[in-house]
């Protein structure tokens, strides 16, 4: 996901991303936990995908 992408949506858009990420995440934390999880390298994309929506999100309240 590229940070020009997330501009082009409108904040109910960004929220709704936001929490399915967070889902994501938490889905593979546990996975993670019970040793399922083969790819570990997922929750590292999966982290700088939230950060970039919460990066786009306040860039947008700030203007």
């Amino acid at each position: 996901m590229k940070a020009t992408e997330l501009r082009g949506k409108d904040q109910a858009a960004l929220e709704k991303e936001l929490n399915e990420l967070l889902k994501a995440q938490f889905g593979m934390r546990m996975q993670i936990a019970t040793q399922q999880l083969s790819n570990t390298s997922q929750l590292k994309k999966v982290r700088r995908d939230i950060a970039r929506v919460k990066t786009v999100m306040n860039s947008k309240e700030a203007k």
